[in-house]
Protein backbone atom coordinates (compact mmCIF):
# COMPACT_ATOMS: atom_id res chain seq x y z
CA UNK A 1 0.00 0.00 0.00
CA UNK A 2 2.82 2.39 0.83
CA UNK A 3 4.45 1.67 -2.50
CA UNK A 4 1.24 2.56 -4.29
CA UNK A 5 0.93 5.81 -2.36
CA UNK A 6 4.55 6.60 -3.11
CA UNK A 7 3.95 6.07 -6.83
CA UNK A 8 0.80 8.21 -6.76
CA UNK A 9 2.60 11.00 -4.90
CA UNK A 10 5.52 10.86 -7.32
CA UNK A 11 3.10 10.93 -10.25
CA UNK A 12 1.26 13.95 -8.84
CA UNK A 13 4.51 15.84 -8.16
CA UNK A 14 5.91 15.14 -11.60
CA UNK A 15 5.64 17.68 -14.42
CA UNK A 16 4.86 14.77 -16.73
CA UNK A 17 1.69 14.17 -14.73
CA UNK A 18 0.55 17.75 -15.35
CA UNK A 19 1.25 17.36 -19.04
CA UNK A 20 -0.63 14.06 -19.13
CA UNK A 21 -3.63 15.67 -17.43
CA UNK A 22 -3.58 18.56 -19.89
CA UNK A 23 -3.48 16.16 -22.82
CA UNK A 24 -6.32 14.23 -21.20
CA UNK A 25 -8.44 17.38 -21.03
CA UNK A 26 -7.64 18.25 -24.64
CA UNK A 27 -8.59 14.73 -25.71
CA UNK A 28 -11.83 14.94 -23.72
CA UNK A 29 -12.74 18.22 -25.45
CA UNK A 30 -12.02 16.74 -28.87
CA UNK A 31 -14.18 13.71 -28.08
CA UNK A 32 -17.04 15.94 -26.89
CA UNK A 33 -16.81 18.03 -30.06
CA UNK A 34 -16.89 14.87 -32.20
CA UNK A 35 -19.89 13.50 -30.32
CA UNK A 36 -21.79 16.77 -30.71
CA UNK A 37 -21.00 16.86 -34.42
CA UNK A 38 -22.05 13.25 -34.90
CA UNK A 39 -25.29 13.89 -33.06
CA UNK A 40 -26.11 16.83 -35.34
CA UNK A 41 -25.22 14.87 -38.45
CA UNK A 42 -27.18 11.82 -37.30
CA UNK A 43 -30.41 13.81 -37.17
CA UNK A 44 -29.87 15.23 -40.63
CA UNK A 45 -28.90 11.95 -42.25
CA UNK A 46 -31.75 10.09 -40.56
CA UNK A 47 -34.27 12.52 -41.97
CA UNK A 48 -32.61 12.30 -45.39
CA UNK A 49 -32.84 8.50 -45.43
CA UNK A 50 -36.44 8.65 -44.24
CA UNK A 51 -37.30 10.89 -47.20
CA UNK A 52 -35.52 8.51 -49.57
CA UNK A 53 -37.41 5.58 -48.10
CA UNK A 54 -40.75 7.36 -48.45
CA UNK A 55 -40.05 8.25 -52.08
CA UNK A 56 -39.04 4.68 -52.89
CA UNK A 57 -42.18 3.31 -51.28
CA UNK A 58 -44.48 5.80 -53.05
CA UNK A 59 -42.89 5.16 -56.43
CA UNK A 60 -44.00 1.54 -56.49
Amino acid sequence: MRALLRHVRRFCDSRRAATAVEYGFILALVVLALLATLQLLAGRTTSMWNRVSERVQTSR
